[in-house]
């Protein structure tokens, strides 16, 4: 049985509706890149990505994303993340609250809860914000997403009466000293009562140091309406924005590592866990054994007691129980190995079926082809699937013994049974059961290289 490393447990939310605004429209400068921000990924997915699917487990069925202009890519990605997200584009960029009001069209009736969610705040779980949907549902008008800094240096304060109750959100540039005081921070998310939402932003104002239009007001707005405002915590790694490079590989190791202790908890073996890195949906079964320096791409599943040994890199590949992969194997997209099947050292898969039992086991590659169980490739043999300009498969049948240093010029086929001698180039089918010998005969010439010494010693400039 295997399961995704993280979203495995059901998440307990409010059942009605929900809409989630997740705000996209960032240039991100500070990356430094071409490639939008909130595109930027961790474990293998887009930081968009993962806020989709956060909330979504989170119980939102509404979603709308704003994104900036000129952004078809990211409006690209979150209609292949989230399937029926409406998109808006914030064509000026005048502050959260103004690019949440992009996004108007998408308020209606039938919504209880508004959240509002950022691309680049990637690390926040679906259960925080079913939390902050449940602390709404109890009454809150506002719920604010709250942590404690180690250094609360340029965060929004979160400023409370003696009871806890919310007051009002202030922006570090705006806040007085004694405001600056606590460390309470805003992480900027929150969760607004649907029905009032739209109103209470439209409320919202610009006298700030920046002129722009912070969301984090409709605190206030709501609290004038006499609506309570509440607080949700989390921990500042969970609430970790990324900005620029030196953030993406701090939210990178943080993924990592909840990654790493959902895989030991779930029944698999590390060895070394901080050398393992995993992808967002990694599937491990119970008793699998993880050496040191392996990596897993996008789209691997690992069935109980397989082995995946160190410096391996899998992508897009499934693995049967008892198999076992590497030391330094590349299984690439397409790569599936039946139950006990071995991959070994310096071999390369892809997108070929590797049956039970069968091994495959030094210095090989293997694209495009079906082998059957308990075939045995030698070292060094290579399926040659490409003419350059179309691929070809390979089928090699059941108990199929394929000698070192062949080569298979696919389109081929090699029997059950069948035997193919060490370095033979194989272009035509080979029968079940049959030898087949593809390569020049051996021929030896008595003395030929001593008269070649003697020739080239002649010849050979003298010190």
């Amino acid at each position: 049985m295997t399961s995704t490393l993280e979203g495995a447990k059901p998440v307990e939310k409010p059942q009605k509706g929900c809409l989630a605004i997740v705000l996209a429209a960032g240039e991100g400068k500070r990356m430094r890149s071409s490639l939008p921000k909130a595109l930027h990924e961790i474990a293998g997915r887009s930081m968009l990505a993962h806020v989709l699917d956060a909330v979504r487990q989170a119980g939102a069925d509404h979603v709308a994303v704003v994104v900036g202009p000129d952004s078809a890519d990211v409006a690209a990605e979150a209609e292949k993340a989230a399937p029926g997200a409406r998109i808006f584009v914030q064509a000026e960029r005048r502050g959260t609250a103004h690019a949440v009001l992009a996004a108007r069209d998408a308020f209606s009736q039938d919504i209880a809860d508004v959240l509002v969610v950022f691309a680049d705040t990637p690390l926040v779980r679906a259960e925080t914000f079913a939390a902050l949907r449940q602390k709404r549902a109890e009454g809150a008008g506002v719920v604010a997403l709250g942590f404690e800094p180690a250094d609360p240096s340029g965060y929004g304060r979160l400023l409370t009466d003696a009871k806890g109750e919310l007051l009002a959100i202030r922006e570090h540039k705006d806040a007085s000293e004694a405001e600056r005081a606590t460390k309470l921070c805003n992480a900027g998310l929150m969760a607004l009562d649907g029905a009032r939402a739209l109103a209470w932003i439209e409320r919202i104002g610009c006298d700030n140091a920046q002129g722009e239009f912070y969301l984090p007001d409709a605190v206030e707005v709501a609290r004038r309406d006499g609506a309570p405002c509440a607080i949700v915590m989390a921990e500042a790694s969970e609430v970790l924005g990324v900005n620029d490079r030196v953030q993406l590989a701090e939210a990178e190791a943080e993924i990592q590592r909840r990654l790493r202790l959902a895989a030991m908890l779930g029944g698999a073996t590390l060895v070394a866990p901080e050398t393992v890195f995993f992808s967002f949906d990694t599937r491990l079964g119970s008793d699998v054994l993880v050496e040191p320096h392996v990596v897993f791409g996008p789209g691997v599943i690992v069935a109980e007691g397989a082995i995946v040994h160190a410096f391996s890199h899998l992508e897009g590949a499934r693995l049967g129980k008892g198999a076992t992969v590497g030391p330094y194997a590349r299984l690439r997209p397409g790569a599936n190995l039946a139950a006990g099947a071995k991959v070994g050292n310096f071999v390369e898969i892809k997108k070929a079926e590797i049956g039970e039992g069968a091994k495959v086991n030094h210095l090989t590659y293997i694209g495009d082809a079906t082998i059957g169980a308990r075939a045995n490739i030698g070292a060094g043999v290579i399926t040659c699937n490409y003419d350059g300009f179309l691929k070809y498969r390979t089928i090699i049948g059941a108990d199929a013994f394929i000698g070192s240093n062949s080569a298979l010029v696919a389109p081929v086929e090699i029997g059950a049974g069948a035997y193919v001698g060490s370095g033979s180039v194989v272009t035509r089918d080979v029968e079940a059961d049959s030898l087949a010998v593809a390569r020049g005969r051996q021929m030896a010439k008595g003395g030929w290289a001593t008269i070649f010494r003697k020739k080239m010693a002649a010849l050979k400039p003298a010190k």
